[in-house]
């Protein structure tokens, strides 16, 4: 003859004999939960005629699980706290935690620190932890939930999300060509960045015009260029956005109205595996929304 299954106590029952079996008293659970001592005592009488067992021996001094109640103790709490963790993650406020988010500095300086307010006003109860890197083998040296990536689109391992498209145009300091007509900037000073990014000779062959030798400066990033330019030490090959900021400003003048737009952008990615948390999920459709804005830039 088959053994009558046994069916799931009621919950209430089970979180009776879960801080009773905590606290090693009634009388504290009792507290705990808000029920009367008599109440905890009478449910988990209930429970273990429920299921045909003793879960506590009952001492003068509190209570103590049988053996029973100590190996059915761990799966009780072991389901409470899946029920607790699934409720927090579907319904619990998604404007709270804190986000770690790895960015280049010149995007976190130049692009994400004047958007920030936006998004602090938008979910205030969400703290950004940014940590900027320099060289792209620094992003293997720290961890968080979203990373800013330049490149082409392709990082293994990692989803990714356009944010911007890069676009090189010439600017300098206002002061600096004031007195210039057409194109006698060429003879200024440039500023170029190391390594790939280097575009000066690409922008020359788009607009037709004959590069010159002369005086140029090199830098290991593009904020510290920037810098350099709107100081006035000469001509640097602007990507925008990171210098629309400056162009609004007046800190910065483009030189011409020709353009090339690169292959590469920043993405904002995360790892393929696993579960965004719901704040980072926030910041992530925040960073796409933002980025879809495109305000007028003057010049």
């Amino acid at each position: 003859m088959a053994q009558k299954q046994i069916g799931l106590p009621p919950l209430s029952w089970l979180r009776a004999f879960e801080a009773a079996a905590r606290h090693s008293s009634f009388t504290a659970a009792a507290a705990e939960i808000g029920l009367t001592q008599a109440a905890v005592s009478q449910q988990i009488r209930l429970l273990e005629s429920h299921l045909k067992v003793s879960l506590f021996l009952r001492l003068r001094r509190g209570v103590e699980l049988t053996a029973e109640g100590a190996a059915y103790l761990p799966h009780v709490q072991s389901g409470f706290g899946l029920i607790a963790r699934s409720t927090r993650e579907l319904f619990g406020s998604r404007s709270e935690g804190r986000v770690g988010l790895i960015s280049p500095i010149s995007f976190a300086c130049l692009w994400l620190a004047p958007r920030l307010g936006s998004f602090s006003a938008a979910r205030p109860n969400i703290s950004i932890e940014l940590s900027t890197i320099h060289l792209p083998q620094d992003y293997h040296a720290q961890e968080a939930e979203l990373d800013i990536r330049f490149g082409e689109g392709f990082f293994p391992g990692r989803e990714a999300v356009q944010l911007t498209v890069e676009k090189l145009v010439p600017v300098a300091a206002p002061l600096l060509v004031q007195k210039m007509r057409g194109n006698d900037w060429i003879r200024l000073p440039r500023l170029s960045l190391s390594g790939g990014r280097e575009m000066w000779s690409q922008w020359f062959a788009s607009a037709g015009i004959k590069a010159q030798e002369g005086p140029s400066h090199r830098f290991d990033s593009f904020i510290a260029a920037m810098a350099a330019a709107m100081a006035g030490a000469g001509v640097l090959l602007g990507s925008r956005p990171l210098v629309d900021e400056a162009l609004n400003a007046g800190s910065l003048t483009r030189l011409s109205r020709i353009e090339i737009e690169s292959v590469r952008g920043h993405f904002v990615t995360h790892a393929e595996v696993g579960r965004l948390s719901p704040a980072a999920q926030d910041v992530l459709t925040w960073l796409i929304r933002v980025a879809d804005e495109k305000p007028p830039v003057r010049g």
